[in-house]
């Protein structure tokens, strides 16, 4: 229906995004790794899905193309609906994904919230061949830090709003805290906030 939606970003926040378009302020829910892109630019264009129910028509922006095109696959298998295909996005980067598609990683997949063992691998089973064909099989994978406390409050935030109990989010924040350090940005906290499930 939408395949990009351009305009002045009026807010943001770790699990959305307004973009307003000539008045109209479209809400978009984003992963983490798109939050962590759109930085403090004024303007900014995602590429879009919207996925419609009954009761909602709900809005989904990606930073770009590639990572909309994991997010589509994500969801076409059985079991996998937008809510878990944004977590896994939020908590894995477009590269381990595929990476542990590949190499059958189910352990990794399952680390995330919401991805039980049985699903995990029909995602491997129906998305192997697809990512080979596709020539995604030399993913190399590599991880950044940088972090203050700022960055704790907003992993806090976007890990409730992903349907983390706080005590919860707030005892596996300081555990990544303390294993990590504490120069880790918003998106690495609440990437191994989320594994550490």
């Amino acid at each position: 229906m939408y395949n990009y939606i351009s305009g002045k970003l009026v807010e943001k926040e770790p699990t959305f995004a307004v973009i307003d378009v000539n008045g109209i302020g479209y809400e978009l829910k984003i992963p983490l790794s798109t939050y962590s892109q759109l930085g403090k630019q004024e303007y900014c264009k995602l590429y879009t899905y919207i996925h419609i129910k009954e009761d909602a028509h709900t809005l989904f922006g990606f930073i770009n193309k590639d990572e909309k095109a994991l997010f589509l696959l994500l969801i076409s298998v059985s079991g996998v609906g937008p809510s878990i295909g944004l977590t896994l996005l939020s908590s894995l980067s477009t590269d381990e994904i595929r990476s542990a598609i590949l190499r059958g990683d189910a352990k990794l997949l399952q680390s995330v919230k919401g991805l039980g063992a049985k699903t995990a691998q029909r995602v491997i089973l129906e998305l192997k061949d697809k990512l080979k064909k596709s020539g995604h099989e030399d993913i190399i994978q590599g991880e950044a830090f940088a972090s203050d406390t700022h960055n704790r409050e907003e992993a806090l935030n976007a890990l409730l709003a992903l349907g983390i109990n706080k005590g919860m989010a707030e005892k596996g924040l300081n555990t990544v805290i303390k294993t990590h350090g504490d120069q880790l940005s918003v998106e690495e906290l609440v990437k191994f906030a989320l594994r550490n499930r």
